[in-house]
């Protein structure tokens, strides 16, 4: 288990590191790579209303905060760690989870500069390398038996409250039935505010899967490893 451990430990400090990296890149506007890259905003704190954005900062608040538990833990100043701090993780994991897939499945596919353009300079942080690497280290090495099958539903939270500031900010500038994109960024509402019955579903039910699968794999390695 302290092998497995230590490994979470490294883990969580390069998501750490990456994570205020990429934020450095992000409000400096630094390009490190060659090619077109995707601009989700024009200034560098408007971009703190996208989910991708704001996914990430949790996943690093999450990971700094497990960090800290897990040096006690190896240090032998704690015997377990809270399961608080393991349901926080699984908010944030979930969290760049969908973001991860979103990107890959859907807004990689409709922005005019195509799917590798969401994966260059800071959005290679934010859309790939720390939803990847968390997820890894949730599944693998942070097997725990604290999580428990109701804790599942409590990962939705963070998308919830981001889809009702989403949705509020959509109603607030309606018109004629419409929504300009500079109000939908997602572009999830623009053949109509109808939609909104069609992508509430399918968010919230792909959100519940990720966190239900992140919940059960990391159950299945913590079983796997005791039998």
């Amino acid at each position: 288990m302290n092998k497995k451990t230590k490994i979470a430990f490294i883990l969580n400090i390069v998501i750490v590191i990456l994570t205020i990296f990429a934020f450095i890149v992000m409000f400096t506007d630094f390009k490190f790579m060659p090619g077109t890259e995707t601009v989700i905003a024009s200034s560098s704190v408007g971009r703190l209303r996208f989910f991708t954005i704001d996914s990430n900062l949790l996943m690093g608040i999450a990971s700094l905060i497990l960090l800290i538990e897990q040096k006690k833990l190896l240090e032998g100043k704690i015997s377990s760690i809270d399961t608080k701090y393991y349901i926080f993780k699984l908010m944030a994991t979930c969290s760049v989870g969908l973001t991860f897939i979103i990107v890959l499945v859907y807004l990689g596919w409709i922005t005019p500069n195509g799917l590798l353009s969401m994966y260059v300079n800071k959005n290679l942080f934010f859309h790939g390398l720390i939803p990847l690497l968390s997820i890894i280290d949730f599944i693998f090495f942070e097997k725990t038996d604290r999580l428990k099958f109701k804790h599942t539903f409590l990962a939705l939270i963070p998308i919830i409250i981001y889809a009702v500031y989403y949705l509020t900010n959509i109603l607030l500038h309606i018109e004629n039935n419409k929504v300009s994109p500079e109000y939908d960024w997602y572009y999830f509402l623009q053949n109509g505010i109808g939609k909104i019955l069609i992508v509430l579903p399918i968010i919230f039910t792909l959100s519940y899967l990720i966190s239900y699968i992140l919940w059960y794999l990391n159950k299945r390695r913590y079983i796997n490893e005791f039998k």
